[in-house]
């Protein structure tokens, strides 16, 4: 039903549904199972090929750059492709929002024109003659012109306003995602990084070995010379002393690799030269309680605060799809002069009020509050699951913690009983008593009771990123809880 107030031109309000909600998932921590590392491993919290992983490169810098961690999160922040595609996911989330407010918002457009047309009367098939009359066969020229400004302003529509609503609640959810998106970059580059100077450590070590297996083979190869020990004996250590070497060529390639790793995830550009400035030192975490993390995460998580706003888009959305019932009211009016020509153009307006009442709708607004009743129920069961998710992750990370710190002061104390064993094999073996099976069996807990510290140590230093993670204040916890490197 239309109630129509002078004559106008028609007016079309554009309804675009709004469901725009990207949040990162959760990152469900793993066990600290103390292994060496695996070059190009992939990054916990992302897929195989994840933009989390990748990188828009920077300028190159001439020379070697040193980095430190929190240097290499700077940079992961500036140049991660994740990060700067969820940067680009808030600009469209913000585009559709302006799309929703158009429709409330006057619309307001000028239409001038000038027209002089002449007509053919045979072309229209009039053929008009009289006798002794000769009638022309064309009519005109005819001149027109009409200059307006239109506005167009819709009075009341439900469902425009909880459109545009819904899509407020996306911009919002989007911004909270880019926020987990910055964790989430802590997290990578966190994880990259410790790795590689795990690597480090691990160069650091075999080299060590390197020296110790060097230093018995040339006391074993002294011993068979004289006599002392069997050829046997020079054999053994030869092996140990190939063997180590073979172990500090690959840890060598698995750190340029790891490097590489780290490169990518942070922006450096390609063939650029770093060194990593921070090592894996021990600093002791001050505990927080269980139900402390949890009401820390419960307010900080911004992929929580990310599905919580999706969970209102989509109840805003419903009240759209239900508004398809409602009548709506718009106002349309234009102002200007017309005329024959301009130079005679007089005063010319129209005004009109339209109450639009739906009366039959064939079932499409039936259908849009189906599908918007199951995009609601589905995305507050994803708030729900999240809120277990966060709760496991939570207890997840603190068992993490303190188990790795655990197993770091385990791994001290054998490092030193593994020392002070081959000293006294290499005591042995110089004493005669002793033949190379107990120096290298030694030698071997040595290198074992190493990278046993070096694992837990890079354990012990992610579960302290990771924790952070999960609490939501990764790029705040890593300042807090890696003071001093």
């Amino acid at each position: 039903m239309r109630l129509r107030f002078n004559r106008g031109s028609g007016h079309a309000l554009v309804m675009a549904g709004v469901l725009f909600c990207w949040a990162a998932t959760s990152v469900a921590q793993t066990g600290t199972t103390s292994i060496a590392s695996t070059p190009g491993q992939a990054i916990p919290g992302t897929q195989a090929a994840s933009p989390f992983a990748s990188s828009v490169p920077a300028k190159p810098v001439a020379g070697v750059i040193p980095i430190s961690l929190q240097e290499a999160i700077d940079r992961g922040l500036k140049q991660n492709l994740g990060l700067l595609l969820s940067s680009s996911d808030i600009r469209s989330a913000r585009g559709q929002r302006w799309e929703q407010l158009s429709a409330l918002l006057p619309h307001v457009t000028a239409s001038p024109y000038l027209d002089i047309s002449q007509t053919n009367l045979q072309e229209l098939g009039i053929s008009l003659g009289l006798p002794g009359l000769k009638l022309p066969s064309s009519v005109g020229p005819f001149s027109y012109f009409d200059a307006r400004v239109a506005v167009a302003q819709s009075l009341f529509d439900w469902k425009s306003i909880n459109n545009e609503r819904a899509a407020a609640q996306n911009l919002k959810s989007t911004e909270y995602s880019f926020k987990d998106a910055r964790d989430l970059v802590v997290l990578a580059v966190g994880f990259t990084y410790l790795q590689a100077i795990a690597d480090e450590a691990r160069v650091e070590t075999a080299e060590a070995q390197v020296q110790t297996a060097q230093a018995l083979y040339d006391q074993a190869t002294d011993r068979v010379t004289a006599g002392a020990s069997p050829a046997i004996d020079g054999l053994r250590a030869k092996v140990e002393l190939q063997t180590r070497q073979q172990q500090l060529i690959q840890a060598k390639n698995n750190l340029a690799i790891q490097k590489l790793t780290v490169a990518r995830v942070i922006g450096l550009a390609p063939g650029q030269e770093f060194q990593l400035t921070d090592k894996s030192l021990y600093q002791p975490f001050e505990g927080i309680s269980l139900d402390e993390a949890l009401k820390r995460a419960y307010a900080s998580r911004s992929d929580y605060q990310a599905a919580a706003s999706a969970v209102r888009a989509a109840e805003f959305t419903r009240k759209a799809a239900v508004a398809g019932y409602f009548p709506s009211v718009s106002f349309n009016a234009d102002y200007g002069r017309g005329a024959a020509h301009p130079s005679t153009a007089t005063e010319v307006f129209d005004v009109r009020g339209t109450l639009s009442i739906p009366i039959f709708t064939g079932g499409s607004v039936h259908g849009d509050v189906l599908q918007a009743d199951a995009r609601l129920e589905q995305s507050r069961e994803r708030l729900e699951s999240l809120r277990a998710q966060i709760d496991a992750d939570v207890r997840t990370a603190l068992l993490n913690l303190q188990s790795s710190a655990d197993q770091v002061n385990v791994a001290r104390s054998n490092i030193d009983l593994a020392e002070q064993t081959l000293a006294q094999s290499r005591d042995r073996f110089s004493a005669g008593v002793a033949d190379t099976v107990e120096v290298v069996q030694s030698q071997e807990t040595v290198a074992s009771a190493h990278e046993q510290y070096i694992s837990s140590l890079y354990n012990y230093n992610y579960a302290k990123i990771s924790l952070a993670r999960v609490l939501g204040i990764a790029e705040e916890g890593v300042k807090e809880y890696f003071k001093g490197k």
